[in-house]
């Protein structure tokens, strides 16, 4: 009997074990994923602050999830105590464990004005924004192209003031080439680069940067970030899929990110994508035709010509079966996500609608008709332009 009751305990304490141990893991995300704050604030924490009443003011204003894990995170990291007084730049989406390093690292004054360096798929730009103490919330200074003949005088203004908060935004899409050839464009930099990130490896997200920073450092972070958020999405996959490899992933999801810029949709294209991959049919999307054109190196600005639809590139999925070789452009996190985890659906096609979504069809009938629909919607378009 005691035997019996020894190895119900025993039993009953693994069980233990293992449900701490997804608590803990499960807390750990939680502690380092992205955050729920939609817009930077500047925190203020007075001297003689404690870390409780720093925790109730990110509460309040919608910067962590939970102040419990919050507490805990700092903590187990050491840096409870190592709180400092100032104002504070939080940035948009920062995770609990960023926050914690904002609040605990000192140095100057992080809030006021800040200049903001967007790399986009089409251009680059600089944006001047300039923190209003009443609301705490950003107002736009100027936006402007970084490489123009003529600067604005605010950016040499900004540029030589000692508080400047200096960030890198990397928009989901971007090929790598553009990614390396933006940064290497302006003063802000210090490209030494000499050759491409492989296509896909860089994480789209904002980033702190010093002037005279090396693009390489910067790069590095981007990848690091990248195959973290991957290896993660990884992990977490659903059953069943036709992707045999993390990088089969990244490759699809780099397909979805080019395909819809919505973020209710990316599941849904990508259910698209898995169907046809699991039937053994084409891919067809026409990104992959332009990627093969263009090889990532600037924007193609242009319609697909027929002929280029039958191009034989090792991109183009109308012509070869299955997913291309490598991404076509660095997908982001929600991207990754959706090809590891896509909706439930009968979809295997869908074309745009108007609204700047898609229509999906399962099956060729309906598909038609919806492509009939975006045909009349594009000859309106055209029509009242021409008038």
């Amino acid at each position: 009997m005691w035997r019996h009751v020894a190895a119900n305990a025993l039993s009953i304490i693994v069980v233990i074990l293992f449900l701490l141990a997804g608590i803990v893991g499960w807390t750990q995300k939680q502690y380092t994923a992205v955050g729920p704050l939609e817009q930077a604030i500047c925190l203020q924490v007075p001297s003689g602050s404690s870390f409780s009443s720093v925790t109730d003011s990110l509460t309040e204003q919608g910067a962590i999830s939970s102040a419990m894990i919050f507490r805990m995170g700092a903590d187990y990291a050491d840096k409870a105590g190592d709180l400092k007084a100032g104002s504070f730049l939080v940035p948009a989406a920062a995770s609990m464990e960023e926050i914690v390093d904002v609040v605990t690292r000192g140095g100057r004054n992080t809030c006021g004005t800040e200049l903001l360096y967007r790399i986009g798929v089409a251009r680059a730009t600089v944006q001047i924004r300039e923190l209003d103490p009443a609301t705490n919330v950003y107002v736009e200074l100027a936006t402007f192209d970084p490489t123009g003949a003529e600067l604005p005088d605010v950016y040499n203004e900004v540029r030589e003031a000692e508080d400047t908060l200096y960030r890198l935004i990397l928009a989901e899409g971007v090929t790598s080439w553009q990614a390396v050839n933006a940064m290497g464009a302006i003063d802000l930099f210090l490209d030494d680069v000499e050759e491409l990130p492989a296509e896909g490896s860089l994480a789209p997200d904002s980033y702190g940067f010093t002037p005279g920073q090396a693009v390489s450092s910067i790069i590095e972070t981007m990848t690091t970030r990248q195959a973290n958020f991957l290896a993660e999405a990884w992990e977490n996959r659903v059953d069943g899929l036709p992707i045999s490899s993390p990088e089969e992933a990244l490759v699809l999801a780099s397909i979805i990110e080019k395909e819809t810029g919505i973020a209710g949709e990316r599941r849904q294209v990508s259910s698209v994508f898995i169907n046809r991959l699991n039937r053994g049919m084409k891919l067809q999307t026409d990104p992959t035709v332009i990627y093969g054109l263009t090889e990532g190196e600037g924007v193609l600005g242009r319609g697909l010509r027929q002929s280029e639809l039958r191009s034989n590139t090792p991109w183009n999925t109308y012509v070869i079966e299955g997913l291309p070789p490598t991404p076509i452009a660095n997908p982001g996190r929600a991207s990754i996500e959706a090809a590891l985890d896509p909706d439930t659906t009968d979809y295997i096609f869908f074309v745009a609608d108007g609204t700047g979504g898609h229509a999906f069809a399962t099956n060729l009938e309906d598909h038609n008709s919806n492509v009939a629909r975006w045909r009349e919607i594009e000859a309106e378009r055209a029509e009242q332009s021409d008038g």
